[in-house]
């Protein structure tokens, strides 16, 4: 119920003090033997805070290593610059969270290729703050940089990162991202500043947002989950995910010569998987920190997949390369569950999941995939295309990785994405 409304003129007083309720109409009363008590505004329950996650990046330059043995690319790849233990010059993303204001200054021109992986619980909020620390072997370049999350539906102007709308962070400086995401699935982010240059210079990352139903519903008990399905359908039991991207040696070695790139002439030298190439996408995750991480310390993420005989095994796939790509493993049904952070329901909430060979992914989607681990083997994950299989054009290589299936019980429990 509402109470009445009293009948009458309006003073100058009451007037400007309901205009200045910021967005909410009150007509106050005059004062008089005729005005009615003001009732105490009614105390709202406290809402119950949203959990929190902080993380800390870096923007720089940096070296990192394609396969040994490779076919050179005159002039060039190996570059001629590349310190020892590295070919290509990159730029890149570094999780530096928890480090001191030195330590993270001293990780100038150590740039990691494919950013971390990250992973958030949904309706968690989310702060990152970027740090630009320059480039190292071009300090004449005074790009800024940003992070963007690709395809995020909840994401205000200030926080997208793209510059001509948002904040860009200068060199020496620093921003804090907010992030709140409401929808579940895989997402990726990467740098918007010059971005055809800076995503193939390196500046690409996975991110994924876990759904409320994991922690259980009254229709579906505690697990892990790709989405909120409501009926369990895209349940899982270890999660791998891969960043498809492209190298054309040809652009990094003009970003480190001081030269300028005809993007028209496109030509990629190298095709990865989590910024690695076969034979180094079966390499066990590595550290950037340690110094013991040896040739792929800057290309830390594994693409190796194992898992135990029948658990069921997700697939997080996102493309920010600039070409098509499509996948397949041989003799393996793959179930595919969403598309570009997006659950496949019909309207009627009906599953439209679709059951296939092969997954296309073209620049910029995601695809959120479940395979049921056959019998134990050793199964290939590949691109169909030939090309994206040579590492500079000769011998096998490219986005080629292997699916390690143990007999059921061997392996532990995951306890982290790509272990």
């Amino acid at each position: 119920m509402t109470d009445p409304v009293r009948q009458g003129s309006i003073s100058r007083r009451a007037l400007l003090a309901g205009l200045t309720g910021l967005g909410t109409w009150a007509v106050l009363p005059e004062s008089g033997s005729d005005a009615q008590p003001r009732r105490p505004a009614a105390l709202l329950p406290r809402a119950v805070p949203n959990p929190t996650a902080s993380l800390h990046l870096a923007a720089t330059d940096g070296w990192v290593s394609m396969p040994q043995g490779s076919p050179p690319i005159s002039p060039f790849w190996p570059d001629p610059l590349a310190p020892a233990g590295s070919d290509l010059y990159v730029f890149g993303f570094r999780d530096v969270t928890g480090l001191s204001a030195t330590e993270v200054t001293g990780q100038r021109g150590k740039a990691q290729i494919t950013a971390p992986l990250l992973g958030f619980d949904q309706e968690t909020d989310i702060k990152i703050k970027l740090t630009n620390l320059g480039l190292s072997q071009r300090p004449d370049l005074v790009d800024g940089h940003t992070v963007h999350w690709h395809g995020f539906r909840n994401a205000i102007p200030l926080f997208d990162g793209v510059p001509e709308l948002s904040i860009s962070v200068p060199i020496g400086r620093e921003f804090t991202y907010f992030y709140r995401p409401h929808d579940a699935g895989t997402y990726m982010y990467h740098c918007h500043f010059e971005d055809v240059e800076h995503v193939q210079m390196g500046m690409t990352g996975i991110v994924y947002v876990r759904p409320a139903q994991n922690s259980g519903t009254a229709d579906v008990p505690p697990g892990r989950y790709v989405y909120n399905d409501g009926d369990g359908s895209t349940r899982y039991d270890r999660e791998f995910a891969l960043m498809l991207t492209e190298v054309w040696a040809e652009a990094h070695y003009r970003d480190a010569h001081i030269q300028t790139t005809d993007w028209t002439d496109y030509k990629p030298s190298f095709f990865a998987f989590n910024g690695r190439c076969y034979p180094d996408t079966l390499a066990p995750n590595g550290d950037p920190l340690s110094q013991a991480a040896g040739r792929l310390r800057y290309q830390p993420i594994s693409s190796l997949i194992t898992a135990n005989a029948g658990e069921r095994v997700l697939l997080r796939l996102a493309n920010l390369g600039y070409r098509n790509h499509t996948l397949t493993v041989d003799g393996v049904d793959l179930l595919v569950v969403g598309k570009d952070a997006a659950l496949l329901r019909g309207r009627d909430g009906s599953a439209e999941y679709q059951v296939t060979s092969t997954v296309q992914i073209g620049p910029g989607e995601s695809r959120d995939v479940i395979l049921t681990a056959p019998e134990p083997g050793t199964y290939l994950l590949y691109d169909r295309d030939l090309t994206s299989l040579a590492n500079a054009g000769g011998g096998r290589g490219g986005q080629l990785t292997e699916i390690r299936i143990s007999p059921p019980g061997t392996l532990p429990a995951q306890t982290r994405a790509n272990a």
